[in-house]
C-alpha cells in the first residue's frame, strides 16, 4: 500500500477538478440552445401558467395533461375567446422542467402560433422557439404510384 504524500494531494485534487470539468462540458444532455432564447420582451403577466408534472405531463388548473391534451385545452381557450397568446411552464414542487416538457411545449406553441416561456430554477425566464427542420437532400424520396 502506498502513502500519499502532501505534494500529491493538491495534484490529485486538480486532476479530479479537471476531469469533472471535462465531463460536465461534453457530457450534458441538454436541449439545443437554438430552442431556448433569453427573452428580451417578457410580458408582465402570462395568459396560461403550466406546472411541470411527472411522466412528462403538465399541470393545468389542477389537471394533468399530456401534450395532445394541452393542445386541445389551448385550442378550446381560443375557441372561447379567452386570452392564450402567452404560456409559461414553471418547475413543480416535486418535478423539474425536463427536456421533454420544453420540446412538447415548443411544439404546441409553434402549432398554435402562441409564445411559450420557461422559468428556470434560478428564476430567469427564457422564450421557447421551435424551428422547422429542413428536409435532407440526401434522404430517399418516396416514389409516387408505388403500391
Amino acid at each position: 500500500m502506498r502513502n500519499l504524500s502532501c505534494k500529491r494531494i493538491p495534484w490529485l485534487a486538480a486532476l479530479v477538478c479537471a476531469a469533472a470539468f471535462a465531463l460536465s462540458a461534453c457530457g450534458g444532455r441538454g436541449v439545443s440552445k437554438d430552442l431556448l432564447t433569453q427573452a428580451a420582451n417578457i410580458p408582465p403577466s402570462f395568459d396560461v401558467t403550466l406546472i411541470a408534472d411527472k411522466d412528462n405531463q403538465f399541470d393545468y388548473d389542477g389537471a394533468p395533461l399530456t401534450e395532445e391534451d394541452l393542445r386541445s385545452a389551448l385550442r378550446y381557450r381560443k375557441d372561447q375567446n379567452l386570452p392564450v397568446a402567452t404560456v409559461i411552464v414553471k418547475r413543480g414542487e416535486k418535478e423539474r422542467v425536463k427536456n421533454e416538457h420544453i420540446i412538447a411545449l415548443a411544439r404546441v406553441a409553434y402549432q398554435l402560433n402562441i409564445r411559450a416561456f420557461m422559468q428556470a430554477k434560478d428564476g430567469t425566464i427564457s422564450e421557447l422557439r421551435a424551428q422547422v427542420k429542413e428536409p435532407d437532400e440526401n434522404a430517399p424520396k418516396p416514389e409516387a404510384g408505388k403500391k
